[in-house]
C-alpha cells in the first residue's frame, strides 16, 4: 500500500498536490463559500453568481484554482493509462488535433503524445497559478 501510494503521489509522475487556500485569508473564505453552495445542489446560476460584496477578481481565482484541482484528478487517473506508444497524438476525436507551442522550446505548432502534451499543459497552467502577478494571494 505504502508503495502504492508513494507512486501515486511522486513528484515525477504527473499527479500534483491540490492548490489550497491560505486558511484565514478572504480567498479561502471564498473558496469555501463556493464548496458549499456547488454542494447544496442549488441552481448553478446563482451558484456562480458573485456575493455580495466579494471582489469579482477574487471569486474568479477561486474557481479557477478550484477548477485546475479537479481537472488535475482526473488528468492523474487518465495519464497512468495513456502512454506515449497507447496516445501518440493530442486529440479532440479523429477530426480534431492539438499541437503544442509555448515560443520557448516549441517555436512553432508541434505534434507530441498526448502524455508529453497534456504534461506542458498542466505544468503552464500551475506556474499561471503560481505566477504572483497574475494570482496574487495577497490583497
Amino acid at each position: 500500500m505504502a508503495l502504492c501510494l508513494g507512486q501515486v503521489f511522486s513528484k515525477d509522475k504527473t499527479f500534483r498536490p491540490r492548490k489550497r487556500f491560505e486558511p484565514g485569508t478572504q480567498r479561502f473564505e471564498l473558496y469555501k463559500r463556493a464548496q458549499a453552495s456547488l454542494k447544496s445542489g442549488l441552481d448553478l446560476r446563482k451558484v456562480v453568481q458573485l456575493p455580495d460584496g466579494e471582489n469579482i477578481n477574487d471569486w474568479i481565482a477561486v474557481h479557477v484554482v478550484d477548477f485546475f484541482n479537479r481537472i488535475n484528478l482526473i488528468y492523474g487517473t487518465v495519464s497512468e493509462f495513456c502512454t506515449e506508444k497507447s496516445c501518440p497524438i493530442m486529440s479532440g476525436g479523429p477530426r480534431y488535433e492539438y499541437r503544442w507551442q509555448d515560443g520557448d522550446e516549441y517555436k512553432r505548432p508541434t505534434k507530441l503524445p498526448a502524455l508529453i502534451y497534456m504534461n506542458l499543459l498542466m505544468n503552464w497552467i500551475e506556474s499561471l497559478i503560481n505566477n504572483e502577478d497574475i494570482f496574487p494571494t495577497r490583497v
